[in-house]
């Protein structure tokens, strides 16, 4: 693994660090191969603001203490974790220093799938979570924005490897999202490693 580089956001109560070249190339290639044919991707139905409607990406979860994840009218059950996962979790353990119990994967096949403003603060998560979100694939703009003051904002561009570790109280202050765009681009996948309590 690398840890060149690390990037430590400058912003009021948040804790947030972004490892540009967190896997080698070959690593990074190798997990998107893997990941893109292998994880059961399934599509569910959001609901928002009262409307119902099939999730803009893909997603699964994987765990290891059997604990389901639940957001936006969403119940997830957690398969067990593949030998990859197991790999890729204890990497990140080591430079978060957290045990972590649950992945969430994202699949975004192309510019129209998207993850709208949110934090990652449901009560399974507990206080003050650590997120590590790793990104294969397409790069794609991460955007922050202040819960209570909207217009102070940061736009990051997460790369094919890279890693974007979130703790402390960032998710009580920021939200975050993954906008769609108009160009014409290729998947990303987005593994988050997260604590279910």
């Amino acid at each position: 693994m690398l840890f060149d580089l690390p990037i430590q956001l400058d912003l009021p109560n948040a804790d947030i660090t972004y490892y540009p070249q967190f896997l080698t190339q070959e690593k990074a290639d190798f997990y998107l191969k893997y990941f893109t044919e292998t994880i059961p991707w399934q599509q569910d139905d959001i609901t928002v603001f009262g409307k119902t409607y099939p999730q803009p990406r893909l997603t699964a979860l994987f765990g290891n203490n059997g604990k389901s994840y639940s957001y936006s009218n969403i119940n997830m059950q957690p398969h067990e974790f593949t030998q990859e996962l197991r790999e890729l979790k204890t990497s990140l353990e080591t430079n978060a220093n957290v045990h972590f119990t649950t992945c969430l994967l994202n699949l975004y096949r192309d510019g129209k799938d998207s993850n709208g403003w949110h934090a990652d603060d449901e009560k399974e998560l507990g206080t003050n979570p650590v997120i590590a979100s790793l990104s294969l694939g397409q790069e794609r703009f991460f955007h922050l924005r202040n819960k209570a003051d909207k217009t102070l904002k940061h736009k990051l561009l997460l790369e094919h490897g890279s890693l974007l570790l979130m703790q402390g109280p960032t998710q009580h202050y920021w939200q975050h999202q993954i906008p769609k765009t108009a160009k014409p681009i290729k998947e990303r996948i987005n593994l988050t490693f997260r604590v279910i309590r």
